[in-house]
C-alpha cells in the first residue's frame, strides 16, 4: 500500500487505530520497546482525554456478542495534567504522528483541551469526540448539526492544528451533521463511533452492562458504518476517516471505496493487537 497524504500529513500507509482501543503503553509494558520500534499503524490515536480525571463506568464493562462487543467503559482516564505530565513523555517516543482524542463538556473545557494539547504536545492533529454513547451529554453535539457548528467554530480559531470531528452513528442524518462541521472550519470527520446497544444477564435478566446500555462494534456495524461513511464522504470535500467492523483487508478496501481517505481499526485490536498487520498485507494495491 502506498503512503497517503491527510491534512498536509504524510502517512506511510492508510490504517490506524481507533481511539481507545489500542493502547501503545500498555503494550510496551506487556512486549518491551518492539511494540514501539515495529509499531503497526501509520498514526497513534489517543484514548479521549478530559479535563478532570474520569473514572469510568462501573463493571461489568464488556459484553462481547456474536459479531463485536457492546462496551461500556465510559471514558476513564487521569484528566489532561496527568496525561500530558505521565503518558505523553513516553508517547513522543513513538516512531509515527500522534493524533490526540479529546472532550469537553461544557465549550469552556474543550477550548482548554484544544489550546493546551495545541500549546504543550507535538500533536499533527486533534479529534474532537462528540459522538461518545457511553457519558451522560456524549451524543448532544455529534447528534445535532447546530451544536456540531457552533462547537467547532468556538475551538476552530484556538489552534492552527487539523481538527478531526468524531461523528456519531446515533443521529437523524449524519452527512447533514458531517457538512455542519465542515462549514464551521473542521478539516475532517471520522465515523462512525458505536452504535447504542443493549444485553441482559440471562441469569438475573437484568442488563448486564453496569452503564445500563453501551456501544455496539465489530463486525456487525459494519454494513452501517459503510453506507454512512459513503453518504457523508460524498457529502463533505474533507477527508473522511472510516471505521466500524473492519476485520479484513477487503473490509478495509470497501471502506476506502466508500470514500475513506483513512480507515481505523478498533474492536479486531481487542482478540488480535497485531490484527492491523494483516488487515495492511490483505489490503488490495487500489489508490487512496
Amino acid at each position: 500500500m502506498s503512503r497517503v497524504e491527510f491534512c498536509g500529513v504524510e502517512l506511510e500507509h492508510a490504517l490506524i487505530n481507533a481511539s481507545g482501543t489500542w493502547d501503545p503503553l500498555a503494550a510496551r509494558r506487556a512486549f518491551g520497546d518492539k511494540a514501539f520500534t515495529e509499531f503497526p499503524f501509520a498514526a497513534h490515536v489517543t484514548k479521549t482525554i478530559t479535563t478532570e480525571p474520569r473514572q469510568g463506568n462501573p463493571a461489568p464493562r464488556i459484553w462481547e456478542h456474536a459479531a463485536g462487543l457492546i462496551n461500556s467503559i465510559g471514558l476513564p482516564n487521569k484528566g489532561l495534567d496527568r496525561w500530558l505530565a505521565e503518558d505523553l513523555p513516553e508517547l513522543v517516543d513513538l516512531p509515527v504522528p500522534l493524533i490526540v482524542n479529546v472532550m469537553g463538556f461544557s465549550t469552556a473545557e474543550l477550548s482548554l483541551l484544544v489550546e493546551r494539547v495545541s500549546a504543550e504536545t507535538p500533536a499533527v492533529a486533534i479529534e474532537l469526540n462528540v459522538s461518545c454513547p457511553n457519558v451522560e451529554t456524549g451524543t448532544i453535539v455529534g447528534s445535532d448539526p447546530h451544536e456540531c457548528a457552533a462547537t467547532v467554530s468556538a475551538v476552530r480559531p484556538l489552534t492552527r492544528l487539523p481538527l478531526i470531528v468524531k461523528l456519531t452513528p446515533n443521529a437523524t442524518d449524519p452527512a447533514e451533521v458531517a457538512r455542519a462541521a465542515e462549514s464551521a472550519g473542521a478539516d475532517s470527520v471520522s465515523l462512525i463511533n458505536t452504535l447504542r446497544g443493549l444485553a441482559f444477564d440471562p441469569a438475573s435478566g437484568k442488563p448486564w452492562l453496569g452503564g445500563g446500555t453501551g456501544g455496539v462494534s465489530g463486525p456487525a456495524v459494519r454494513n452501517i458504518a459503510l453506507s454512512q461513511v459513503h453518504a457523508v464522504s460524498q457529502a463533505v470535500k474533507v477527508p473522511v476517516i472510516g471505521m466500524g467492523g473492519v476485520t479484513s483487508g477487503a473490509d478495509a478496501d470497501d471502506m476506502i471505496r466508500a470514500g475513506a481517505r483513512l480507515v481505523a481499526v478498533g474492536t479486531a485490536s481487542f482478540r488480535d493487537p497485531l490484527a492491523v498487520v494483516s488487515i495492511r498485507k490483505t489490503m488490495s494495491a487500489m489508490p487512496v
